[in-house]
């Protein structure tokens, strides 16, 4: 099989330059990917009022567990991608794009057959406020239809960068990004429909997103070809993918019910405390962006080299990427320290969510000095297969620190939003110091995909 347009060698040149030229175009992604949700509590915070934003909230960190489970197996075929990439195993590359693209369209009809039928079980689950229930219960409703969208977009996007390529998803997520704004002005600010109109805009701008892949995959000759024949799943690449994409599902998973296990807890507080919190989430998911996509780089371009035999340069990879995204991170830091109401004015002009919100910040915040770091870890050991270790250390932060101390400080201690936002950077530190712990012993340094791939091949 020849090497196609889709492929590009990460293995060779300097490593500075690749991951430059890799990481901005993925950071730009995220942020216009988390506009979606950003437009939607935006436009209908300035549209819809306070229970509008808390049920977009709400209902949008339900599904945010959801999707979770994907972009776990979307991680792991990114790393599976690029060490068949880097070690020549063309056909087991074939192989597990396949496997990918079928498992996730069996799972989106599941998981969203499921949501729809425990949705309001779960919004009970984690105390909504009556107030946003109707808003909560309409945006997770009609979002839940969009399932298969959202992890078609992303299984693209896992296979491009994968094979090098972090340009093309930009594209693509721009046009779909522009869509969802353009969308959202509509049915909410025209037509009115609140949180409904704010789910249909994102469901349609996620289709369109998904649909402009399958177009240009088609058009350029890509390995897959998209026809009901070419989805099959092959035993032994669906055996590599799950041992490698389900502990980071399973910790994607466990890390978003921390967070929904601390929402809940500021649901007590009522709506505008729940309003409040969800527009700083949505100010995080913009402030840890750095980190997160330049993470996800350094996965992509150490699957390559480890794969290849590369380890020094894989090294160079995750310190070059830390450094990159601890300056990044730190400036938003400073920003957000100096200016944290004026951020969250532009979600709504709420005196008092623009104070509860400020102060729940300004504490959160101190995770984006600690973040850039363990995330640049936890990529390197994603990108040599070492899902399992960050499954666990995950779980110890998750489970041990952030819940637990998100509750004794803001409900046992009444120190309020506050405390909860300490709860966050707590379970930050401790899984960095395990993190440095790892890499220091070396144990990341054998790759877990040649590992398995013998023990599945063998079976």
């Amino acid at each position: 099989m020849e090497q196609t347009k889709f492929e590009k060698n990460l293995v060779k040149g300097s490593v500075v330059k690749q991951l430059l030229m890799f990481a901005i175009p993925f950071i730009i992604s995220n942020v216009i990917q988390s506009l979606y949700s950003v437009a939607d509590m935006i436009i209908v915070g300035q549209f819809a009022g306070t229970a509008s934003m808390s049920g977009v909230n709400i209902g949008g960190q339900v599904i945010f567990i959801l999707t979770n489970i994907i972009f776990g197996l979307c991680a792991g075929a990114t790393v599976l991608i690029g060490q068949y990439l880097g070690s020549g195993e063309r056909e087991k590359l074939k192989q597990t794009i396949a496997t990918l693209f079928t498992l996730l369209l069996i799972s989106a009809v599941v998981l969203s057959g499921i949501m729809l039928i425990f949705r309001n079980q779960a919004l009970e689950l984690i105390l909504t406020p009556e107030e946003s229930y109707s808003e909560a219960l309409a945006y997770l409703t009609i979002t839940a239809f969009g399932t298969v969208f959202i992890f078609g977009y992303n299984a693209f996007s896992a296979v491009m960068r994968g094979m090098g390529d972090s340009k093309r998803p930009l594209i693509f997520v721009t046009v779909a990004c522009v869509t969802n704004v353009f969308l959202d002005l509509l049915f909410v600010g025209v037509f009115h429909w609140n949180a409904a109109g704010a789910a249909i805009a994102t469901v349609i701008s996620q289709a369109v997103s998904m649909l402009l892949c399958i177009i240009y995959f088609k058009r350029n000759n890509f390995i897959f070809d998209f026809k009901l024949k070419s989805f099959r799943i092959y035993k032994a690449r669906f055996g590599v993918l799950m041992k490698i994409g389900i502990p980071t599902s399973v910790q994607n998973v466990v890390t978003s019910v921390s967070f929904m296990a601390i929402t809940t807890m500021v649901n007590t507080f009522g709506v505008t405390a729940s309003a409040a919190v969800g527009a700083v989430g949505k100010l995080n998911m913009f402030a840890i962006l750095p980190a997160i996509a330049v993470s996800s780089s350094i996965s992509a371009m150490s699957a390559q080299n480890i794969g290849a035999g590369e380890i020094g340069r894989a090294k160079k990879t995750m310190l070059t990427g830390m450094g990159l995204s601890f300056v990044m991170c730190v400036i938003i830091f400073i920003i957000v320290q100096l200016f944290p109401q004026q951020l969250l004015h532009i979600f709504s002009d709420d005196e008092s969510l623009l104070a509860e919100g400020a102060l729940y910040l300004r504490y959160v915040s101190l995770d984006y000095l600690i973040a850039p770091v363990m995330f640049s870890f936890n990529g390197l050991f994603i990108g040599a297969g070492h899902t399992m270790f960050s499954l666990i250390n995950s779980l110890m932060s998750s489970v041990l620190i952030r819940v637990p101390a998100a509750y004794i400080l803001g409900i046992a201690l009444d120190l309020g939003i506050k405390g909860l936002g300490l709860g966050i950077p707590a379970a930050t530190l401790l899984t960095l110091s395990i993190s440095i712990w790892y890499f220091l012993s070396g144990r990341w340094k054998s790759s877990k995909v040649t590992k398995y791939k013998i023990e599945v091949d063998m079976g």
